[in-house]
């Protein structure tokens, strides 16, 4: 298939740069093979069924975007210029990577200071990518860089307006829990106790793994031929008593549905061929396009997607991509919210 098979035309007023409020109050297009129902985010209990599982991405968002001054020592004496980072991804040892913008204006061994509490030095630099050495760890840390830090918005979303206070938490889910993630999981963006309440009320069950999204999330497919594409790398993990919970739900007749691309993702990921999943942890550049056999997700909820991504690839292999088209076409006609602060969609997909 070509990369042109999954674009469309979407309207800029439906790009949502905020969220709903309450986070139930959001919209939910519930589509099957042959149906569209057009709800809100507190109705999801009346489309599922009791022994329904729902499973959730717990990762935390970490406020990962920082502006610093990068420190030079010259014959002139010190000099200083504005740096932003963006970081991507703790290493084993302790150091950050991360993107700096200017990069090629910093050397190895520069010092850039965020704040009183927090700066760091450069170690390396390869591939337009930085690793930076932080002055703390733990959890002095974790508290500077909460300080310091503000929330990694989309790029769609960054464009239109700068992250502020209200997105710390925003964009957080209610359970996360496992710091990590520099993207939030936004189909979990919409629950709220008031849902979870009503959900737990109908008999639904919950499954908790973690997949740390990445800002490899927000690349774009640079080739036509989407067989060429390849995907960026996310670690995970499932555990034994999450995959017995997900096991025990088939066995016993029910349906297992993620919440999130990220979650589907990584539950596919750490399934057999029976379907069985085991435990898990690692990374995962799994890519689900059309023609995908799916092993453990029976539907799935989630946000409305990016025309040419891979996460419209991802639903078109759910529901096919004629049937994505139409429910598409609805959402945009019904105007729906798009994107990361937008509105929701819980896709079942017919018996194969």
């Amino acid at each position: 298939m070509r990369l042109s098979d999954f674009d469309f035309d979407l309207p800029e007023e439906l790009i949502a740069v905020r969220p709903a409020k309450p986070r139930s109050a959001s919209r939910l297009l519930v589509a099957g093979p042959d149906s569209i129902v057009d709800a809100k985010a507190i109705d999801l209990p009346d489309f599922l069924v009791p022994g329904d599982r729902l499973v959730l991405n717990d990762t935390k968002v970490i406020p990962a975007r920082l502006t610093g001054t990068r420190l030079r020592n010259g014959a002139e004496g010190q000099t200083a210029a504005r740096v932003e980072v963006t970081l991507l991804q703790p290493l084993p040892d302790g150091p950050w990577r991360a993107l700096l913008k200017p990069l090629k204006k910093v050397r190895d061994g520069e010092v850039v200071v965020f704040s009183t509490e927090l700066s760091a030095k450069v170690i390396g630099r390869s591939d337009g990518v930085a690793v930076l050495d932080f002055d703390l760890g733990g959890a002095a840390f974790d508290a500077a860089l909460a300080a310091a830090g503000a929330m990694p918005l989309p790029p769609y979303i960054a464009a239109k307006r700068a992250a502020d206070s209200q997105d710390k938490e925003d964009y957080q889910t209610v359970w996360a829990r496992a710091v990590g993630a520099v993207a939030a999981p936004t189909a979990s963006l919409h629950f709220d106790a008031d849902l979870l309440d009503r959900l737990r009320g109908k008999g639904i069950s919950f499954t908790h793994v973690t997949l740390h999204v990445g800002a490899g999330t927000f690349l774009p497919v640079k080739v036509d031929d989407i067989s060429q594409h390849k995907m960026h790398a996310e670690w995970g993990e499932v555990t034994e008593d999450a995959a017995a919970e997900i096991n025990r739900t088939h066995a016993e007749g029910h349906r297992v549905i993620p919440v999130g691309t990220t979650a589907l993702r990584l539950i596919e990921s750490a399934a057999g061929e029976d379907g069985k999943v085991g435990p898990w942890r690692g990374e995962t550049d799994i890519f689900i396009k059309p023609g995908y056999r799916f092993r453990v997700a029976d539907a799935l909820m989630t946000n409305f997607h990016l025309p040419k991504s891979t996460l419209m690839m991802l639903v078109s292999a759910l529901m096919g991509a004629d049937r994505i088209g139409e429910i598409y076409a609805h959402a945009i006609a019904g105007g729906y919210r798009f994107f990361s602060y937008g509105d929701a969609s819980l896709l079942i997909p017919g018996d194969d």
